[in-house]
C-alpha cells in the first residue's frame, strides 16, 4: 500500500516536470555548459583535464542537484500537503515518492553531464561497470538528502532558501566517496571502501527520512 502511495507520488512529479520542463530543458544543458566551462579556465592540458575531471563532474552534479532538490520542494504549496494529509497519504510513502521522483531527474542528469564530462575531459576508467553502481547510487543519495532537507525547511516554515545550506555539508561524505571511487576507477585501484561509504549514506538518510517524515508532517 505504502509503495503504491510513494508511486502515486513520484507520478505526479514527474508529470509536473514534463509539463513545466525546468530539469529537462533548463538545469541539464547548463550542467552541460558548466562541465565546458571548466576546460575553457583551465586550459587544454589534457593530463590535467583528467586528473581534474571526476571532481568537477561530482561538483557540477552536487550544485546543480541540489536544484532540483529545491524545485521539487518548492512546487508543493502547504494547501497541498494539507490536502494529501487529508487523503490518508502515508508521510513515509510521500517522502519516498519524492525521493522517487527527484532521483530519477537526478539520473538523468547525472547521465547527460557525465557524456559530457568523458567527451571533454578524455576520462580513461578501468571496470567501468562500476558505474552503473556509482551514478544510480549518488542520484539516490542527493534526493534522499534534498527530500530530508526540504521536509525540515518546510515543517519549521524556513522556507527553501536554507534547503542548499542543509544538503551542501550532509552530502560532503557522499560526494567524496563518489570523487575516490572515480579516481579509483581511473587509477585502477580498489573502490569497495568508497562505495561501501556511499550505501552507508544513503542508508542512513533513507531511515532517517521515513522516521522523520510523520513527526516533520505533524509539525506543521
Amino acid at each position: 500500500m505504502i509503495w503504491q502511495q510513494a508511486w502515486v507520488i513520484a507520478r505526479r512529479d514527474l508529470i509536473r516536470e514534463l509539463r513545466s520542463g525546468e530539469v529537462l530543458w533548463i538545469t541539464i544543458p547548463f550542467g552541460a555548459v558548466g562541465m565546458l566551462l571548466i576546460p575553457l579556465a583551465v586550459g587544454t592540458d589534457a593530463p590535467l583535464l583528467a586528473r581534474i575531471g571526476p571532481g568537477m563532474f561530482w561538483v557540477v552534479v552536487l550544485l546543480f542537484g541540489i536544484l532540483v532538490s529545491v524545485r521539487r520542494t518548492a512546487i508543493e504549496t502547504p494547501e497541498q500537503r494539507d490536502h494529501l494529509a487529508l487523503l490518508g497519504i502515508d508521510p513515509a510513502a510521500r517522502f519516498a515518492g519524492r525521493v522517487m521522483a527527484s532521483g530519477a531527474l537526478l539520473l538523468a542528469f547525472e547521465l547527460v553531464v557525465g557524456i559530457a564530462a568523458v567527451a571533454l575531459y578524455d576520462a580513461a576508467l578501468t571496470d567501468g561497470w562500476w558505474l552503473v553502481a556509482i551514478v544510480p547510487t549518488v542520484a539516490l543519495g542527493l534526493a534522499l538528502l534534498g527530500t530530508l532537507a526540504g521536509s525540515i525547511a518546510a515543517a519549521t516554515g524556513v522556507g527553501t532558501v536554507l534547503v542548499p545550506l542543509l544538503v551542501a555539508p550532509l552530502a560532503v561524505p557522499l560526494l567524496l566517496a563518489a570523487s575516490q571511487a572515480l579516481e579509483g576507477l581511473q587509477q585502477g585501484r580498489s573502490i569497495l571502501t568508497a562505495v561501501l561509504l556511499m550505501a552507508l549514506v544513503v542508508c542512513v538518510a533513507a531511515i532517517a527520512g521515513v522516521l522523520a517524515a510523520r513527526p516533520l508532517q505533524e509539525t506543521r
